[in-house]
């Protein structure tokens, strides 16, 4: 279970560093300023990092075990409509969704990590962490390569992101 959740947690944060990623292809084929790349970040930071504790006092409150699958749907449909996107404003939507999606998977699935831990909680926090920080080196590296990304590559994680959704649907 433990691997499981560690798993969702790997794929998350790789679609969530999909973003600041593709920022250079973003600003080139959209003729985009740096305010409106800034706009990106603050958008993503918004929903994906300052949201996440409001979404967690609202998972304890009111627990549910599907959260994990629809954070991954949230990060799916982000990331399908980020490839599709024709201006900027669906650009703002899209990473909007994206960061959704981690403010939901997150405290979800901590507190499944926490359940899984069978009384090792340092053991297992750092098992899903790891899981999370695995997930962001890959796109960190392709960025610090100089890489070129391709729409195609966001449509093709979409298959990643559905193990990641039928893997957090079964834990």
């Amino acid at each position: 279970m433990l691997l499981m959740v560690s798993l969702g947690h790997f794929l998350n944060d790789m679609f969530q560093s999909v973003i600041p990623s593709i920022y250079p292809m973003l600003k080139e084929n959209y003729g985009l300023s740096f305010l409106q790349v800034g706009a990106i970040t603050l958008v993503n930071q918004l929903t994906s990092s300052l949201l996440q504790p409001f979404v967690g006092y609202l998972s304890d409150k009111h627990p549910r075990p599907y959260g994990l699958a629809v954070g991954m749907c949230f990060t799916l449909t982000g990331i399908v409509l980020l490839s599709l996107a024709s201006r900027f404003e669906f650009i703002l939507i899209a990473v909007a969704l994206v960061g959704c999606g981690s403010s939901v998977l997150h405290p979800e699935s901590s507190k499944v990590a926490r359940m899984a831990s069978g009384g090792a909680k340092g053991m297992a926090q750092s098992v899903f962490q790891l899981g999370g920080n695995a997930g962001r080196a890959p796109m960190d590296n392709a960025q610090s390569s100089g890489l070129p990304f391709q729409r195609c590559s966001q449509s093709i994680s979409c298959l990643k992101s559905d193990i990641g959704i039928s893997d957090s649907y079964r834990s």
